[in-house]
Parts: C-alpha cells; sequence; structure tokens
C-alpha cells in the first residue's frame, strides 16, 4: 500500500527521522493559512507547494489545465494561494502517471530548506528494501539525489552503494557509518546522517515497509541532514497488524478495478492487453500469461480468484474483466484440486446468465477433480463458452479466437 509524501514524513518523525516541515491543504484558502502557520513555526518565508498523488516526477510534470509544475516555489507568503489554485483541482501528469495523469486533490505547503548559510546545501539518494535474491534488507545511498535512481544506474552505476543488513541482527552501527561515509561526509553532517539512515531504518522495520525511498535527503547549509521528500510502501500481508497505518490509504489513487477487486477478495492487476485471465493461483496466472503471449496475445490482466473459487467469484471476475474495453476474449483456466471442476463450470454458467449480454468468446480450460464432468456442463450449457482440458487445447482455442 502506497502512502502520500505528507503522510509518509509524519510516520517518519515518528520514528525521529528529521524532515521538511510541511501542512496539508485541499483548498487555496488552506493553503494560505496552512503557509501563515509554517511562517510562525518554523519562520520560513519562501514556501513550496506540492502536489500530493501517488506517483514520482512531480516536479518535472505539467498540470494539464494551468501548465503548472506538481511543485512550484512561492517567495511570497501572498502568492501562496494561487499558485496552490494553479495544482488543486487539476490533472498532473507525470513519467510515472503515463499520459491519462492524476488528479490533485491535495497539496502539501512545505517550508523552504535551500536556505544559504556556511555551506552549499547537497542532495542525497537513500532507500531501503527488501532483496528477495538474498532475504536480506539493503539500504542503497547515492550522492546523485534529486535524480531518477534508474537513471543514475543506467549511467553512474558506481555511484549507487548498497549495504545488505541481516534481519535477524538489524542494522548495525558501523553500518550506519559505512554508508555516511561512502556519500563522502564529514563532521556533524556525518554524525547527522548515521543519526538519519538508523532511525529510517527503525521506522522501516516498524511500518512493516517493503520500501522507503527518500529522494533527496538533504544536507541543509548549517549540516542538518533531512528527509524533503519520502516515498513509503508498506507490505498489505502486515496491514492487519498496522490498523493506523491502514487508515491511511486514499482509494482515490488506486486504479476502481483493483479496489473494486479487493472488495471482492480477488488479486487484480490491469495490463494492457486484449485477453482477460481468471485464474486460481498465483502460479498458474503467471503460467496462463506466458501461453497467452506464445499464440499471439496479450494479457489485459492478473486475475487470481483464489482456491476456493464459487459463482459469486467467478461472476465478479467476469463483471471487472469485462468493464475493459480492450478485451476481446476471455480465458479461464482452473486446476481443481482444492475446488471440483465440476462447481467451477457450473459457476461459470451461472455467471455468465446473471450478467447476460457477454460479447466476448470465453475459453473455460478445467484441469483436476472431475475435468470431464466440468467439461460437459461448459458444453451443454449453449452459451458462447468453450471448454478445453489440456494447456495445448486451451492455447489453440485462444488463438483461434484472436485470428477470427
Amino acid at each position: 500500500m502506497n502512502i502520500h509524501e505528507y503522510q509518509a514524513k509524519e510516520v517518519l518523525k515518528g520514528y525521529g527521522v528529521r524532515i521538511q516541515e510541511g501542512i496539508v491543504a485541499d483548498t487555496p484558502e488552506a493553503a494560505h493559512a496552512a503557509a501563515v502557520k509554517l511562517n510562525e513555526q518554523t519562520g520560513t518565508s519562501w514556501f513550496v507547494i506540492k502536489a500530493q498523488i501517488h506517483a514520482g516526477g512531480r516536479g518535472k510534470g505539467k498540470v494539464n489545465e494551468t501548465g503548472s509544475n506538481g511543485v512550484v516555489l512561492a517567495k511570497k507568503l501572498e502568492d501562496v494561494a494561487e499558485k496552490a489554485k494553479n495544482i488543486l483541482g487539476g490533472t498532473l501528469v507525470t513519467h510515472q502517471t503515463g499520459p491519462e495523469g492524476k488528479v490533485v486533490n491535495k497539496v502539501l505547503v512545505a517550508e523552504d530548506v535551500y536556505y544559504p548559510g556556511a555551506s552549499e546545501p547537497k542532495e542525497y539518494y537513500l532507500s531501503i528494501l527488501l532483496d528477495r535474491a538474498t532475504g536480506s534488507n539493503v539500504i542503497m545511498a547515492s550522492t546523485e539525489g534529486g535524480m531518477d535512481i534508474e537513471e543514475v544506474a543506467e549511467n553512474s552505476p558506481e555511484k549507487i552503494m548498497k549495504e545488505w543488513i541481516d534481519p535477524k541482527v538489524g542494522l548495525q552501527p558501523f553500518q550506519a557509518r559505512k554508508v555516511a561515509f561512502a556519500l563522502g561526509l564529514s563532521g556533524n553532517a556525518f554524525k547527522e546522517m548515521v543519526k538519519f539512515i538508523t532511525a529510517l531504518y527503525n521506522a522501516y522495520e516498524g511500518t512493516d515497509s517493503s520500501q522507503f525511498e527518500i529522494n533527496p535527503v538533504l544536507k541543509t547549509s548549517d549540516d542538518k541532514i533531512l528527509a524533503v521528500d519520502a516515498k513509503v510502501n508498506i507490505d498489505d500481508n502486515a496491514l492487519y497488524r498496522q490498523k493506523a497505518l491502514a487508515a491511511l490509504r486514499d482509494v482515490a489513487e488506486e486504479d476502481p478495478l483493483e479496489v473494486e477487486a479487493g472488495e471482492s477478495g480477488l488479486n487484480y492487476v490491469k495490463l494492457d492487453g486484449n485477453v482477460g485471465c481468471m485464474v486460481n493461483g498465483a502460479g498458474l496466472a503467471m503460467a496462463t500469461m506466458d501461453m497467452i503471449k506464445l499464440v499471439g496475445g496479450e494479457p489485459a490482466n492478473f486475475l487470481d480468484v483464489g482456491g476456493g473459487a464459487n459463482a459469486t467469484t467467478v461472476e465478479a471476475g467476469f463483471r471487472i474483466i469485462l468493464q475493459d474495453p480492450n478485451v476481446k476474449a476471455i480465458l479461464i483456466n482452473v486446476f481443481g484440486g482444492i475446488v471440483r471442476c465440476d462447481r467451477i463450470a457450473s459457476g461459470v454458467v451461472e455467471a455468465y446468465k446473471t450478467i447476460g449480454d457477454i460479447r466476448v468468446p470465453i475459453i473455460v480450460r478445467l484441469q483436476g477433480t472431475n475435468a470431464a464432468e466440468g467439461a460437459k456442463i461448459i458444453d451443454d450449457s449453449g452459451l458462447k463458452v468453450f471448454s478445453a482440458i489440456t494447456l495445448k487445447e486451451a492455447a489453440d482455442k485462444v488463438q483461434a479466437v484472436l485470428e477470427a
């Protein structure tokens, strides 16, 4: 589960991570009031207005309706409301949103932390994530803060350092110092970075997150280290014990079909293809998607109905897949281990009749307990549904449908 920048910063602050202070607002008037309050609290006279959407590249992105960037600077208190107005309610398009963009419902009014002083401010990149290959957490750090890490990895991979953390042992003090040293820091800035990394790792573990990305981490002109931005992804499997974090979910930022699928207990991810998939089991779903590509199609989605599939879940899956106008056919691929194939077949027929007016062909491949009985139910239904038992048979029928 992703959360907004302003939410992530509050979480980090609770673990002792120094942040760029800010106040969220949903109207131009509220943005002005937030700036007034920030001025009183921090003394800042310049303000940064930042669109709050679940996507990166906001500073370079454009709001369609006004042409404003998603992150702008207001050098006068009187300018805050107008600059916020140019962002709020608009559609912000960045390299991560795609051309459709995302509607901005909130902005974060933040203090300006790039103030003059004894030294020049310096930006760094810092992230913590799970390395599944090693079964360890890994800290990634770079002196090239403020840039996309993918761009740094492609053009200057030597500028990215990695430090693996054994989750059984946790972050050791020497490892935090090693990262700070690799970033070229010294003196008070070095000490501050060690504290920052330690607090950040504690927050990462304490929130059951799968990724923390702070880009940039800023060394201010007076050697403070703080998070200017924060991208936090929390492991969905841990939300049952992270009630406070689960309450931060913003479904308006999520794909409506994925939200609907979640409410029906389905695992769904929308893709850009033309063949809808409905499968029981993630591994079988991946194999099914590969098969579709092999016969010249493209998967329109990943949809796992789980081991206990029935008429209700099948109907919910149909309704979700059919909302995608690009779908030209639907492939149901079920292994009847936990659930019998004849029950799945009956569920498919029942769901088809309930929905009605399904205009795309459906191929149902059933294998396992009572597969033959299931195929007979499909064949005798009189509906535009075609049965298959082997994977090859299902693949041939998908190919024939696409070529018709």
